[in-house]
């Protein structure tokens, strides 16, 4: 090991947003010395774990989403049991579109390989149930679950590193990370920082959102795809005297509508009279230079509203925008896998969350965890989420 380097550790887990924070809450609670390291200030709005909500679903077109929302949904629990409080709120789930959607089947048909209950309505089922509150053409149908919910993010990343803290984890923020490196005389891995720090380590797993791709492609030449896209979240108003028909608590549930767009919502939570509706579109971005203005098209979501929610939302204009990034590859699945090369199984990688990743933290920080401590991870297939398939189907 380099003689300037100061601190030795079990596990260094490199950016301290939802996942980073969830794998260093699993490596320290299973007694492992764990150092997490934040480029920005901990909770910061720059990156993809920050802001005021996100889905719970388990309906998946890709069967093997299915069982990680699940087993995520009981580790959800879990957490907060040991944090001694919420921040996820359960809901039932929507999927919306027309009958002969592709999209709907392939969840249907997940449902069914995966055993996870469902029930399909058709136009009349569905206008009985949300009759005054949503309506869909008559050609198409709903596939309704009892497994939804909403998750405050930003309290849900300060909650896994609260808990990893209290398990005896090292917190660092402003700690950019520069250069990972084999040790060539002790063995292991060094992780150097931009102001000059240098921490040892066993086992590294690098979660560093946005900005995955620039750093493995610094440190080890491997230009992983994984490209970050600009996200417009957007609030819109529901018509006074409507409120309490779309709030959290009752029944509307979180929702998700196929067909020529694919657009994602919540029930009304984090701003009193507004519900989040979102067309799940984006724009490429450099994650270091973002336009912080969000001028998406929104006349196809503007349409959209006015079909779906019988004039009792505002389908005039967002009375609210805010601007999030999804990390996406091309097949809009995870990496989770080793780094491979001169670094072998010691450093691991988590990213390419694809816009669906939120929700699956606790599990993905027990995937990561056991990879990085274990060398493997039971009861997950890890085929779909190596780094080898960009080089099989490039």
């Amino acid at each position: 090991m380099d003689s300037s380097c100061s601190n030795k550790f079990d596990v260094i887990v490199i950016g301290g947003g939802i996942m980073g924070s969830s794998t260093a809450y699993q490596t320290a609670k299973r007694g492992h010395k764990t150092l997490l390291l934040e480029q920005f200030d901990f909770l910061h709005h720059r990156g993809s774990s920050h802001g005021e909500s996100r889905t719970m679903r388990a309906t998946y077109k890709k069967d093997y989403y299915t069982k990680m929302a699940v087993e995520s949904s009981k580790l959800w629990r879990e957490a907060e049991s040991e944090a001694g409080y919420s921040v996820y709120t359960s809901t039932d789930h929507l999927n919306l579109g027309p009958a002969a959607s592709a999209s709907l089947k392939a969840v249907i048909a997940s449902c069914e390989k995966n055993s996870f209950p469902y029930q399909v309505l058709d136009h009349g089922q569905f206008a009985d149930r949300f009759s005054g509150r949503l309506s869909i053409p008559e050609d198409w149908i709903a596939v309704y679950t009892k497994l939804g919910g909403v998750i405050k993010p930003t309290k849900a990343v300060s909650m896994f590193q609260a808990l990893a803290f209290q398990k005896g984890a090292v917190l660092r923020d402003n700690m950019e990370v520069k250069d990972i490196r084999r040790d060539g005389v002790r063995g292991g891995i060094v992780v150097c920082t931009t102001k000059g720090d240098k921490f040892w380590c066993r086992k590294c797993v690098v979660t560093a959102g946005a900005w995955t791709r620039k750093l493995v492609g610094s440190i080890a030449g491997l230009e992983l795809p994984i490209q970050p896209e600009d996200i417009t979240v957007c609030y819109w108003k529901i018509k006074e005297g409507h409120e309490e028909k779309y709030a959290i608590g009752g029944d509307f549930p979180t929702f998700s509508s196929y067909g020529d767009l694919h657009i994602y919502g919540t029930p009304s939570l984090e701003f009193p009279g507004l519900i989040k509706i979102i067309l799940d579109h984006g724009c490429q971005c450099d994650p270091n230079k973002r336009q912080w203005r969000p001028e998406p098209d929104l006349g196809s979501l503007k349409e959209w509203i006015e079909g779906r929610f019988l004039g009792l939302v505002d389908g005039c204009a967002p009375v609210s925008m805010q601007s999030c990034m999804y990390s996406m590859t091309p097949d809009e699945d995870y990496v989770m896998d080793f780094l491979g090369g001169e670094f072998g199984e010691d450093v691991v990688i988590g990213g390419g969350f694809s816009g669906h990743g939120f929700k699956m933290a606790p599990a993905v920080g027990k995937i990561l965890a056991d990879l990085a401590l274990a060398g493997h991870a039971d009861g997950v297939e890890l085929k779909h989420f190596r780094i080898g398939r960009f080089e099989e189907n490039p």
